[in-house]
């Protein structure tokens, strides 16, 4: 792959508290000759062979084209319930793409499911019900797409869907911790009706978002990584109504890691940056113009994740 930044390198000076807490950095411009020790000195790598070998593995699922529907929440629905039910249908070319979890290693194609603008929830089965818990009552957005078991995204038309929905008189428990397991899928054949896939959601209400406007939606990192799984880690996103110049378009994805200096991604692929210090992070990503300006859609176009990484 060929990227506006292949193999820049950002050298981020790391400051950890002795017992492994927070990081206070400064970025300056630089390479991996010259860091110092404790720097930390990402650089962007190509796609990791391991991830190759597992796409090679899946046959013909990486050239599908799945397609997604919204079938509830209708848009614009109000619901008076603090659990919003979550049913998906899915179409397309899927060459043998079909979301489920593979039991002993917990990975498998999933969609991924955004309320608002909080991390996604990834869903696993498609034949039974998704279920956000704990939903605050005002106005949201819910946004999927198709992801592989690598969380890389499906980015073809109609992959992408969003609607907006309303809670009125739901019952929340605001004071509840934020985006906690609730519920786990349970179907076997001693239970009459299979358990949706549950998660409890964080406090929060949609945006003012427009749908006919260039859209930025965050994807990944997110969470833990620890041992292999922090040796590349991958950025990835989806687009809507908006073309990045690598791409023939006008637009451009910033990114930036802690306090180094802000990067761009000007084709629409992930990237994989490698080198990690062990410890928090911050990673935001933002659309801008082509000349660097941000372009902004109800506040989603700038969004900033925390990932903790341990070796």
């Amino acid at each position: 792959m060929k990227y506006f930044n292949l193999f820049a390198i950002i050298t981020v000076t790391a400051i950890f508290s002795a017992c492994g807490g927070g990081a206070s950095n400064t970025a300056t411009s630089g390479n991996s000759n010259t860091a110092k020790p404790g720097e930390q000195v990402l650089v962007v790598v190509e796609r990791p062979q391991r991830l190759a070998d597992m796409s090679k593995a899946r046959g013909e699922q990486d050239k599908a084209a799945p397609t997604l529907k919204i079938v509830e929440p209708a848009a614009n629905a109000t619901v008076a319930s603090s659990t919003v039910k979550v049913k998906l249908a899915i179409s397309g070319d899927l060459k043998g793409y079909k979301p489920s979890m593979n039991e002993e290693t917990h990975t498998g194609n999933h969609i991924h499911v955004i309320l608002d603008n909080q991390p996604y929830e990834a869903y696993y089965n498609l034949d039974q019900e998704f279920e956000l818990k704990n939903v605050a009552d005002g106005d949201h957005t819910l946004r999927v797409f198709p992801s592989r078991p690598w969380h890389e995204s499906y980015k073809n038309d109609g992959a992408f869907q969003m609607v907006k929905f309303s809670v009125k008189n739901g019952g929340a428990e605001t004071e509840k911790p934020a985006t906690t397991n609730s519920g786990e899928q349970m179907s076997n054949a001693n239970t009459a009706k299979p358990t949706p896939e549950a998660k409890e959601m964080k406090e929060s209400t949609a945006g003012d978002v427009d749908p006919k406007k260039p859209l930025l939606t965050y994807s990944r990192p997110k969470g833990e990584y620890k041992g292999a799984d922090a040796g590349e880690i991958m950025i990835d996103f989806w687009l809507l109504n908006a073309k990045l110049v690598g791409d023939g378009g006008e637009f451009r994805v910033r990114y930036t890691v802690d306090e180094a200096a802000p990067q761009f991604i000007d084709k629409w692929e992930p990237i994989w940056i490698s080198r990690w210090n062990a410890g928090k992070h911050t990673i935001k990503l933002e659309l801008t113009d082509k000349d660097g300006n941000l372009v902004d859609n109800g506040g989603y176009n700038t969004t900033t994740r925390e990932i903790n990484i341990t070796y």
